[in-house]
Parts: C-alpha cells; sequence; structure tokens
C-alpha cells in the first residue's frame, strides 16, 4: 500500500501552487484593455497562451483533487480501471496518477 502521509504533502503543495498560479493569470487577463490594436493583437496572442495554461492548470487540480479524495477513501495508489498496485516509482513521478502504468499506456 503506497505512503499517503509520503504523498499527501506532495500533492497539496502542488495545489496551493496551481491555485495561485491560476489567481495570476486571473489578474493577467483582467489587466488587458489597451486601446492601441498592435498592442491588442499581443495582448489576445499572450491570453490564448495564458488561457491554455489556465485550462492545463485546472485540468492538474481535477485530477490531485480526485487522488486526494481516493487518499480519504483508501483508495489511493490503486488503479482506478484494473485496481492493481501502482509503482511507486510511477507515484513518485506523478504523484496524482489514477492508473497504473500499464493502464495508462492503453489509453494513449
Amino acid at each position: 500500500m503506497p505512503d499517503v502521509a509520503k504523498y499527501r504533502p506532495i500533492l497539496e503543495a502542488r495545489l496551493a501552487e496551481l491555485d495561485t498560479r491560476l489567481h495570476e493569470i486571473d489578474d493577467e487577463l483582467d489587466s488587458h484593455q489597451s486601446k492601441d490594436w498592435e498592442e491588442l493583437a499581443t495582448e489576445r496572442e499572450e491570453d490564448e497562451v495564458l488561457e491554455q495554461m489556465g485550462q492545463s492548470g485546472q485540468a492538474e487540480i481535477a485530477q490531485i483533487k480526485a487522488a486526494l479524495t481516493r487518499m480519504d477513501e483508501g483508495e489511493y495508489g490503486y488503479c482506478v480501471q484494473c485496481g492493481a498496485e501502482i509503482a511507486e516509482a510511477r507515484l513518485d513521478l506523478v504523484p496524482q496518477a489514477p492508473l497504473c502504468a500499464t493502464c495508462a499506456s492503453k489509453t494513449g
């Protein structure tokens, strides 16, 4: 059984980091109000990148929250698809991983 005490602080720290980053992205998106067309076009391109970063961050937050829920339910570290234990080396790299390496490789 994976050591929940080892991974919970890692996940909670990453969750806090992502929350801060998403607030910074929101603030940056709200700050763009240029009247110059060239600057506005540049800001729009930057906004698209920030929005993609925000969407990626939101997806990771959802994965982390799901992992924390699995911890609370005593299901953390077990593949949600096949039930096999997820290797510690995999959890060290991706602590929020819901799938074992075998199932993850099948889903692409």
